[in-house]
């Protein structure tokens, strides 16, 4: 028999249930405004030391503050006190070289300089392809001035500055070799930067050297990719010693002619999702390899290590890697300047993050005879061994 319950009834539980819900309500809320409240304080309590900050040096200093160079400071400040390495805020200028940098392309002379114990500029390298490639200037040559403004005078920083332009404007350097001085000139033009070198060794073995992972890499890659397999490689060494990493779009795009079809890494973000980073087609190169690392391989290139190990294709040689296992996000802010924010981290489908620890090598070996690269033949002898399994 069904049992009944009265309208007055029905109505008090009706109110008892809305006043429960009320006060449920209100006590969350409460808690969520207390906590707002303690962090609008507290972000108060910092604008307004800023504040007093500011008012004091204005009061004060002096000398003559320029406004654009004291946001940009503030900005750099704020990024620098979160306290992770690889956060950082870039300037308008700053932001602009890297992202030329990410290109794979520079505009300039070609020339790699370092500091010379003389106070002058050395040459330390010169790019193929530059317009620095057939002027007759040699590593370990001496610049002494640019556009006749002796380089001791100014200071290196200042002096590379100089020695930086737009395409197609021109700048003078005169150079020391053996005590003589010799002027060049030069117009300076885009070079596309070579992270990707490759060559095949004895018993058809192909080899590729990936220095970073720039937008330009993957084609790089692929090209070299197919010259070696079309000219008979029946086995492959990636040497990625001294690779500080890149772009994760061009890693994905190298990874993916030599893996399975499926997710290869994952990145996991802050609030607990995870999204996928990096996928591989259908397509899968199926032959001997291995991975020449070091302590210098991190992030990015990690991550080509790892994915290549993981996935049964490559076992790793040399020594231990850096362990870089998050992932930054560059983002343009009002003022043109931007803020690179470590956002994720990530790990292949396979295994666990790396990061602050780095990957052990499968075959552990250190270069620790002058002269002689005992990683490099170490490869050539796991690949080998690989063949005839």
């Amino acid at each position: 028999m069904n049992k009944k319950i009265s309208l007055g009834l029905a109505l008090s539980l009706i109110a008892v249930s809305i006043a429960v819900t009320f006060i449920l309500t209100s006590f969350f809320s409460l808690q969520s405004f207390n906590t707002k409240v303690v962090d609008v304080n507290e972000k108060a309590k910092k604008y307004n030391s800023l504040q007093t900050l500011d008012s004091y040096v204005r009061d004060n200093y002096f000398g003559e503050i320029n406004e654009n160079t004291l946001s940009d400071g503030i900005m750099k400040g704020y990024v620098s006190g979160i306290d992770d390495k690889y956060s950082r805020y870039l300037t308008e200028e700053e932001y602009l070289t890297e992202q030329n940098d990410n290109s794979g392309t520079l505009v300039g002379l070609g020339l790699t300089i370092a500091e010379d114990e003389s106070g002058y500029i050395r040459i330390s390298e010169i790019a193929s392809n530059s317009p620095a490639t057939d002027s007759g200037l040699l590593e370990n040559d001496i610049i002494i001035a640019i556009d006749g403004v002796d380089v001791k005078e100014i200071g290196f920083a200042e002096s590379a500055d100089a020695m930086r332009g737009t395409e197609g404007s021109t700048v003078s350097l005169t150079i020391r070799r053996e005590g003589k001085d010799t002027e060049y000139s030069f117009t300076r033009r885009s070079i596309e930067v070579t992270t990707v070198e490759s060559e095949m060794l004895g018993n058809y073995v192909g080899y590729i050297k990936i220095s970073g992972f720039k937008q330009n890499t993957s084609q790089q890659f692929i090209d070299a990719l197919e010259r070696l397999t079309a000219n008979g490689a029946t086995s492959l060494i990636f040497d990625l010693r001294d690779n500080g990493g890149g772009l994760v779009s061009a890693l994905s795009e190298c990874l993916d002619p030599l893996l399975p079809e499926g997710v290869v890494a994952t990145a996991e973000y802050k609030d607990g999702h995870s999204e996928t980073l990096v996928y591989s087609d259908a397509s899968e190169l199926n032959m001997p390899m291995a991975v020449i690392v070091n302590e210098n391989t991190a992030s990015a290139a990690e991550l080509f290590a790892a994915s290549l190990r993981d996935f049964g294709k490559a076992p790793l040689v040399g020594s231990q890697t850096y362990g870089k296992g998050v992932m930054q996000t560059t983002t343009e802010l009002e003022n043109g300047g931007a803020v690179i924010l470590t956002v994720a981290e990530y790990k292949t489908a396979h295994s666990e993050c790396y990061d602050g620890i780095g990957l052990t090598p499968d075959v552990p070996v250190e270069n620790d005879v002058e002269g002689f690269d005992a990683q490099y033949s170490a490869a050539i002898e796991v690949v080998q061994q690989l063949a005839l399994n």
